[in-house]
């Protein structure tokens, strides 16, 4: 998947066209909602922005993954939350709103903390001379591609109540099929590096899920919250934005070989979300032992 119109060009523009869809769904009070539930949001942007990052990494370094691997895996950890996280979270019936919230703000804090995470992860596990890599740039083109089609989203839903409500679906949509299309095209083009290196990503993908889901929910326990919450948490932490992950492996980093963890996660993440949802008819974590 070499530098191309469709990796500089038609990639981001898919992205920017998913974050406006977002924006759709999105008002001023998902983000004053941190005021207002400080202790949700805090130990939600506590578990997404630094538990997963050290998970990730402990990851990486204890089953002493590949270089490509393991940055990618830390790009992936490097962009929490997305609409697949408010999805899970309204099929779960979860809290939506916290859900919601969550990801618009951990959506702004990624334009910051995603390249100093990625550059630590490019010096550290890169074996060959030193990549160029430009935190500035990075942080640019996340701005243009992320938060900006966001506000507008958010403009939209504003002034055009109507549109955005008849439209926001059909992003939703169009963020699923995007995922799987470029998951599909990495196999396809990296299918012999993915075949050599399956069964270890596999494993660190799905292991990575299950513990940063158990992460959410204990962090919730930990805080006293209610199911709602602790569900909501245990699904923020363990679904990542897979799509923008790959957008940055391919088209900032050129390395498409960095996205083949990622593509694996994009079809692995639902595990833990899914095992959570069910533990709550189980009553597993305490779920429906608390008043």
């Amino acid at each position: 998947m070499e530098a191309s119109f469709f990796t500089q060009v038609l990639l981001p523009a898919s992205l920017a066209m998913i974050m406006f869809g977002m924006g759709l769904t999105l008002t001023l009070t998902d983000f004053k909602r941190l005021f207002h539930t400080p202790k949700a949001v805090s130990l939600g942007l506590f578990g997404q922005m630094i538990c997963l990052p050290l998970l990730a990494f402990a990851m990486c370094i204890a089953l002493n993954v590949a270089p490509h691997i393991a940055i990618g895996i830390m790009v992936l950890a490097a962009c929490p939350g997305g609409t697949s996280s408010n999805l899970l979270s309204h099929i779960g019936r979860a809290n939506l709103a916290l859900s919601v919230s969550l990801t618009a703000i951990t959506t702004i804090v990624c334009v910051i903390s995603t390249p100093w995470l990625i550059k630590f992860s490019v010096d550290y596990f890169t074996i060959l001379p030193k990549e160029s890599f430009s935190l500035i740039k990075t942080s640019l083109s996340l701005l243009v591609i992320t938060l900006i089609p966001i506000i507008i989203g958010m403009s939209v839903r504003h002034y055009a109540l109507a549109f955005a409500q008849r439209t926001e679906g059909m992003f939703r949509h169009l963020s699923t099929l995007f995922l799987f299309s470029m998951i599909i095209l990495i196999a396809i083009d990296e299918q012999d590096m993915l075949v050599e290196s399956f069964p270890d990503v596999f494993i660190l993908t799905f292991g990575l899920n299950l513990l940063a889901t158990i992460v959410g929910v204990v962090l919730a326990r930990l805080g006293n919250l209610n199911d709602n919450d602790a569900v909501t948490l245990g699904i923020e932490v363990g679904t990542q934005n897979a799509t923008m992950s790959i957008l940055i492996s391919v088209s900032f980093l050129n390395h498409p070989e960095y996205a083949i963890a990622s593509g694996v996660y994009g079809v692995t993440m639902y595990v833990g979300a899914f095992l959570l949802i069910l533990s709550r008819k189980k009553q597993w974590f305490g779920f429906g032992l608390k008043a």
